[in-house]
């Protein structure tokens, strides 16, 4: 299946890695113009802006930290400055932490619910006055919000909340034309080192008896994106091999 998106402008946080970085190569290569944001300078952000201009396009590497308004309200101010207006917008951007609810510290319960869902509810409200008609959302999720992890509650709190502010946002935002819907990947591999153990329990689970790649999510984000699913809004899709 071919993605025309030839003439869209999109915005992905959290776009130089992993999930993040698959999504915005493929946008690019469909033919969308791309603005996306990283927290820190390295070699990822550098190499992905090459990749982008190797692909041919207007596409903008801005360093921006979704857990921040001042960062979050510049990044939209990018977007108008640059491109006048948006079809897509895609949250990617988020942190996650491995500690026990009893020893979680207040701190980074806030840090994780601002990155992944204060964060992405801000990103939508600054660029609403950007959206065009048609215009699609898509926040990325997880498979844990539905189901629950130990050592993770602020993270699946912070993603279960996606949900409800998706659906939320898909009954209000819906008159205007704009979709808003939530892909969720199970187990991915992505460029962290995942211990044997690990990876040998989840591929057990898995019914496809495998992990999944970014671009498998990446594929069902640009059907989201794109006008192949121009009747689908407030759902919750999950890439997960059937876990």
């Amino acid at each position: 299946m071919e993605f025309r998106l030839a003439g869209k402008k999109a915005l992905v946080t959290g776009g130089t890695r992993g999930i993040g970085r698959a999504i915005v190569l493929g946008l690019a290569r469909a033919g969308a113009d791309v603005v996306t944001c990283h927290r820190q300078e390295g070699e990822a952000a550098d190499l992905l802006a090459r990749e982008l201009k190797e692909i041919g396009g207007d596409h903008h590497v801005i360093k921006a930290d979704v857990g921040r308004l001042d960062d979050i309200e510049r990044l939209a101010e990018e977007c108008r400055a640059r491109f006048g207006s948006l079809d897509i917008v895609v949250n990617n951007a988020g942190v996650i932490s491995h500690i026990p609810f009893a020893e979680l510290p207040p701190q980074e319960w806030r840090r994780v619910l601002d990155a992944n869902l204060t964060g992405t509810a801000f990103v939508v409200s600054a660029s609403l006055p950007l959206l065009s008609a048609g215009a699609s959302i898509v926040n990325v999720g997880s498979r844990v919000a539905t189901v629950g992890v130990p050592l993770r509650a602020h993270y699946t709190a912070s993603k279960a909340g996606l949900i409800g502010l998706t659906r939320s946002l898909a009954k209000e935002l819906g008159p205007r034309g704009i979709r808003v819907n939530v892909v969720a990947p199970g187990p991915v591999e992505t460029e962290s080192e995942i211990p044997a153990p690990v990876r040998e329990r989840y591929q057990n689970m898995i019914p496809l008896g495998r992990m999944g790649i970014s671009e498998e999510v990446a594929n069902v984000v640009l059907f989201m994106a794109s006008d192949l699913s121009s009747f689908v809004s407030g759902e919750t899709i999950h890439v997960d091999g059937g876990i």
